[in-house]
């Protein structure tokens, strides 16, 4: 099995290290790099997931189409297509960075930190989603007018990067 590892980063956003993501994610959590992509399909209904309930961090919220990190020296456009594929089988049509500098720092219920550098993509499929259930515990093709109002009522529900990029994404 492999080992996956994250680019830690300095508090300008300079590659300092790599550490292996099991490591990473805890209550004293390094600025690392990551991304995050929210994936329309052709009638411009964005996917939606939510984290399976294994997931170390934020289990069972509901969240955007799909995050991942770049390993060291990895393209992000690929780490984005890999990580497409690897979580929800699917096929990106289109790949546009809509959020390069988008930054954020969230604390879980148990008290674990993320703390990342993200880029937010946007991107279109026409593929099926065939999610990694130890990725993926539902899906679905939301309208954004609902999606919107479904965070405004119960944003606990959702993860604290959804709630934060998907403002941010509708000014851009």
């Amino acid at each position: 099995m492999t080992v996956e590892r994250v680019v830690l980063l300095s508090e300008d956003g300079t590659p300092i290290g790599v550490a292996d993501k099991d490591t990473v994610h805890t209550d004293a959590t390094p600025l690392h790099l990551a991304f995050s992509c929210h994936v329309s399909d052709p009638d411009g209904r964005i996917l939606v997931t939510r984290r399976a309930l294994s997931k170390k961090t934020w289990p069972g919220v509901w969240t955007n189409s799909f995050c991942g990190h770049p390993g060291p020296g990895e393209d992000m456009d690929a780490a984005v297509h890999r990580r497409a594929r690897a979580e929800l089988g699917i096929e990106l049509d289109s790949l546009t960075l809509a959020l390069p500098d988008f930054r954020y720092r969230a604390v879980d219920a148990d008290g674990t930190v993320e703390y990342e550098i993200c880029p937010v993509y946007r991107a279109t499929t026409s593929s099926a989603v065939l999610p990694e259930p130890t990725e993926v515990v539902e899906w679905f093709w939301a309208e954004p007018a609902s999606l919107d109002t479904a965070i405004a009522a119960t944003p606990w529900a959702f993860s604290p990067w959804l709630t934060l990029q998907l403002p941010l994404l509708a000014t851009v």
